[in-house]
């Protein structure tokens, strides 16, 4: 392990805000994962979103979704953003909201994790947990939130899963910052899929720069993206499910039709090797993610083998573990998911919760 004391470096990009907490969006460091790089003998580096003002990588779309519905004329002084989410995308839209003086109203599955609900709250949303039904159901909160907003007067529905602006603030600001901080020299990207925003912004922006960057699609079990990208369009079959939260789509949202043609290949992460990565990550590298995070660092390392050497692979740290803590610490939850057996015994001391 390296001793050095000059981790820190004065050659930053500066950032000051002068619009407030929406200006503080992105800009984001890119940090190389230095034990999993010299296993693979590649670069692998994870974007760390959870340093966003909001905690995660959607505050970029929350940020989006306000500002275009703005320029549009949307959205009026005082009105009210309504949307359907896992609980990430209503973080960032009420921190933006908040900043710019709109109300903001959730509906959300109600197997998120409880924090989620809480923080929504405490940030001052109108929060609406609700049973999970598949998409084509009426009840399905997206529905919901879509019903929400066309009761109300001045309110927009940020609709995140086909609203194409989510792509858009990832061609915008992820791609370009990657491309930026690696000076053009990017050999591999890969992230997870759950709106799709992220994995096809990004991709989207660094094919465009280099169409020779190999972009793989990652999922959980119970995703049906895997399968459609496997069969080129063929199949939606899915199976399974994961302890994952806001990834693993059943349909293919709109944000992923435009780009899944750019998918090079997919690959499928078992429960049971993102688990491992998210202990491996705490314990090796000092990062303290979330389950998606992991599952994204897995399929990056699984990029990078088919690389050649010394290649530079990003995935993206979606967000800090703070939000699972309670889970994904917590040894009788581990247990339930059968996942508890597969940690490595010298890093189980990290499941001290209960």
């Amino acid at each position: 392990m390296s001793t050095s004391a000059n981790s820190y470096q004065t050659g930053f990009k500066p950032l000051t805000s002068t619009t407030g907490l929406p200006g503080s969006v992105g800009n984001t460091p890119l940090v190389k994962l230095n034990k999993l790089s010299q296993e693979t003998k590649r670069n692998i580096y994870g974007k760390a979103e959870w340093m966003n003002p909001g905690g995660s990588v959607k505050d970029r779309a929350g940020l989006f979704f306000i500002e275009e519905a703005e320029r549009r004329g949307l959205i009026k002084p005082g009105g009210t953003i309504v949307e359907g989410t896992a609980g990430n995308t209503g973080i960032g839209l009420a921190h933006i909201a908040r900043a710019k003086g709109y109300q903001v109203v959730i509906y959300m599955p109600n197997t998120q994790a409880p924090i989620k609900i809480q923080t929504l709250r405490l940030l001052g949303c109108e929060v609406y947990p609700v049973p999970v039904v598949p998409f084509d159901n009426p009840e399905n909160f997206n529905h919901l939130a879509r019903k929400h907003a066309e009761r109300l007067e001045n309110a927009y529905w940020t609709n995140q899963f086909d609203n194409l602006d989510n792509r858009e603030a990832h061609i915008r600001s992820t791609g370009p910052e990657i491309w930026e901080q690696l000076s053009g020299k990017v050999d591999g990207f890969t992230c997870s899929l759950g709106t799709g925003g992220t994995w096809c912004g990004t991709t989207r922006f660094l094919k465009q720069q280099n169409p020779s960057i190999k972009s793989f699609v990652a999922e959980p079990p119970g995703s049906c993206v895997y399968s459609y990208v496997k069969s080129g369009g063929k199949s939606l079959e899915k199976s399974g499910g994961s302890f994952t939260e806001g990834i693993g789509q059943g349909r293919i949202t709109n944000n992923v039709a435009q780009d899944i043609e750019l998918a090079d290949d997919a690959v499928l992460i078992p429960d049971e090797e993102s688990i491992v990565m998210l202990y491996r990550l705490l314990h090796e590298e000092g990062i303290y993610v979330g389950g998606t995070s992991a599952l994204n660092v897995v399929a990056a390392a699984r990029l990078a083998m088919e690389l050649p050497e010394g290649s530079n692979v990003v995935t993206i740290l979606a967000d800090s573990a703070h939000k699972y803590a309670d889970r994904i610490f917590s040894k009788t939850w581990l247990q339930s998911k059968n996942l508890y057996d597969v940690i490595p015994d010298e890093l189980k001391k990290y499941a001290t919760l209960d």
